[in-house]
């Protein structure tokens, strides 16, 4: 079978037979056990009982092949699981003597590519190597008749269609608005995506679209998400942000996290924003020297709040933030959310 990318076989999951053997790798860790729920859950579903299996530094696939030999009576189909390791070096056919896998019974790769080329079911075979790459010759084993799913890091281009995925696999149907606040609010970051639109479904009409607005908890009382307020501060939300500050604290977010890992980051890109902007350097190298894609939407408010708030006045309150930093810890500071505040409305206000 061809190798398909995590993408191409989510979209097919819901209407694709399941090969009996499935191999699964890549780099991108959530979207491996993304791919490894859908095929479990589809498997089970199918009748199939689960049997899993790890294989770590010097471990052999005795158990797992024992398993795949000797099914269980009560259970005639099963969906095996086997979890390989990063590691687990891969070695030159295990090391295992010629006799050792002339004989059939032993433990190690070479068994294992050749239950991959017998697999005649009814059950269903799972190799999830937590690595960029399976190796070579299980590669070549499982192309003849298996699947391999290679979950690479998404593409700018790609994050729109994993979003719908992941929501069509839980029975929602996003309406545009909802779909641009998941993608502006999370970025590449899948694992958060999926997150969010698993809590949607708690509350969900069956049959509506979802609105942007069923992606906040509902409540006055809901606690800010990180780097929430960091959005609001960025995009200029004085009000907006001095109530996300209010609620988090109350609601026992410290003081020491907010400024240090919200605050001061969002400062500092908007600041590196309006210094390369005002050397006439292009978006694309702003968020370059971000590290990110030009599409994100990290660089997008960072040169957004740069183009609004100017040089100098970022530099003024981003130094007054470091201090503000050094006066926390060294005790100095007792009204710590005044002053936070304080450095918000300062930062916000209009030059006069």
């Amino acid at each position: 079978m061809p190798l398909e990318n995590a993408l191409g076989y989510l979209r097919g999951a819901a209407s694709r037979k399941l090969p009996l053997v499935i191999v699964i790798f890549g780099p991108h860790a959530f979207l491996r056990e993304h791919v490894l729920d859908s095929v479990v859950r589809s498997a089970l579903a199918d009748g199939c009982q689960y049997r899993g299996f790890q294989i770590g530094a010097g471990d052999d696939y005795g158990a797992l092949l024992n398993e795949l030999r000797a099914p269980d009576l009560f259970a005639p189909k099963l969906v095996v699981v086997c979890r390989i390791l990063r590691s687990r070096r891969e070695r030159a056919d295990d090391a295992e003597p010629a006799d050792s896998r002339s004989s059939g019974s032993g433990g190690n790769e070479a068994a294992l590519i050749a239950a991959i080329e017998n697999a005649r079911g009814p059950g269903y075979l799972i190799l999830l190597y937590e690595k960029d790459n399976a190796p070579a010759k299980v590669r070549r084993a499982a192309e003849k008749s298996a699947l391999l799913v290679n979950c690479m890091r998404p593409f700018d281009n790609q994050i729109e269609h994993y979003v719908r995925v992941f929501a069509q696999s839980l029975g929602l149907k996003l309406a545009p608005a909802a779909l641009d606040m998941l993608i502006a609010r999370h970025g590449g970051d899948l694992a958060a995506v999926a997150n969010a639109l698993a809590k949607v479904t708690i509350f969900a009409t069956p049959g509506q679209a979802v609105q942007s607005a069923d992606l906040d908890e509902q409540g006055a009382r809901r606690m800010p998400e990180t780097f929430e307020l960091a959005e609001s501060l960025a995009r200029g939300r004085a009000a907006t942000t001095l109530a996300q500050l209010g609620r988090a604290i109350a609601l026992g977010r410290d003081v020491f996290e907010i400024l240090g890992v919200e605050i001061i980051p969002t400062m500092r890109r908007m600041m590196i924003a309006a210094s390369m902007l005002a050397s006439r350097k292009t978006t694309a190298d702003v968020a370059s020297a971000l590290g990110v894609s030009p599409t994100s939407g990290l660089a997008t408010r960072a040169i957004e709040g740069a183009r609004r708030l100017g040089l100098p006045r970022l530099e003024r309150a981003y130094w007054r933030a470091c201090k503000l930093d050094a006066d926390f810890k060294n005790g100095q500071l007792k009204e710590r959310e005044e002053a936070l505040a304080g450095l918000i409305l300062e930062l916000m206000e209009s030059p006069g």
